[in-house]
């Protein structure tokens, strides 16, 4: 730890109107006990990984704060190559979230659980008399104030909370990062391309879940059938299929017919952005590595203050020698 004089300037300083919207993103990657922080003086990036064969990115645009202020430690010459303008550490996401609920924040329900007619148009807005948005203040209740602060490296996250003439300080012990690298996605090599509604995809894991498989397989293809995803598990079999109509699939590049599997308790990880969130961008590359990019609208009293992304990415499912030998020998038998 850097002793850090009493009267300095922290690196990083940041204040939310609201602590309901930022407990709700971070609450969509909340699969592993660690989350790796990146403070940059765009934003703030919370990354969540698993034996890295899946990764959850959070992006807080520095929009989403009423306040947003980071200032670089100064490097030395030598160090200029190498330096960039960020700080990096790992913080307890599990501690992290029971910190920001900790005047209590209602859970919501999944709002596409009823199928309310009063949901119109993909962007999420909702007409007045119709079910509330994830972030409208009549589902989140009461916004406090949050104020994050970091002195500098080695020190720990400040996290001040107000609300109701309340205030609470909690400081949380940061660690040195494990890993720097995300999970590569081939911008420049994709397979698939495909952006719908979220709450189709959310459906359709949903329905595929009552089987209760191991493996997920999803296939495109540029004829019909267009989108399948399909899954097998010891109480059956179960396919979801999507035509290529652009209401329901609103971008759909697919060059070639393309299949991947993946762990589907992996995919249910990603249930609660898709849950809330308005958008899906669905890309694939030709590796396999699957991205799921969700756009979350953020409303704070009923008005939106910005956009945030959450991406998701997989790691195919590689059978193992073993496995294609007897799927072989199936195949020869039939």
């Amino acid at each position: 730890m850097n002793p850090v004089p009493n009267n300095a300037t922290p690196l990083f300083i940041a204040v939310s109107g609201s602590v309901r919207h930022l407990f709700q993103l971070l609450k969509c990657i909340n699969f592993a006990t660690k989350a790796q922080v990146r403070i940059t003086p765009e934003g703030l990036r919370f990354t969540v990984e698993e034996s890295r064969v899946v990764q959850g990115i959070a992006f807080l645009e520095k929009s989403l704060f009423t306040s947003y202020s980071y200032a670089p430690p100064a490097s030395s010459q030598a160090e200029d190559d190498e330096a960039d303008d960020t700080a990096v550490f790992q913080i307890s996401l599990a501690a992290l979230l029971e910190t920001l609920q900790i005047f209590g924040v209602n859970e919501i329900k999944d709002r596409w659980a009823s199928r309310d007619p009063a949901y119109g148009g993909i962007t999420g807005a909702i007409g007045r008399g119709g079910r509330p948005a994830a972030f409208e203040n009549r589902v989140l209740g009461t916004t406090g104030v949050c104020r994050l602060s970091y002195a500098a490296k080695g020190e720990p996250l400040c996290v001040v909370l107000e609300e109701a003439g309340v205030t609470t300080t909690c400081e949380m012990v940061t660690y040195e990062p494990e890993y720097q690298e995300e999970i590569p996605l081939q911008r420049d090599a994709l397979t698939l391309k495909i952006i719908m509604r979220s709450n189709w995809l959310h459906d359709a894991v949903n329905e595929l879940s009552s089987t209760s498989p191991s493996r997920l397989t999803i296939a495109a293809s540029p004829s019909a059938p267009y989108l399948v995803l399909s899954c097998n598990g010891p109480l059956g079999s179960a396919a979801v299929e999507f035509s290529k109509d652009q209401q329901l699939l609103e971008t759909f590049q697919v060059p070639k017919r393309t299949v991947n599997t993946y762990k589907h308790s992996l995919i249910k990880a990603a249930t609660r952005a898709m849950s809330i969130a308005s958008k899906v961008s669905i890309r694939g590359d030709e590796q396999g590595v699957l991205s799921l990019q969700f756009m979350i609208e953020v409303e704070v009293e009923g008005v939106r203050v910005g956009i945030s992304f959450v991406d998701f990415r997989f790691v195919p499912f590689l059978s193992e020698e073993g496995e294609d030998d007897l799927e072989s020998n199936n195949d020869e038998r039939s």
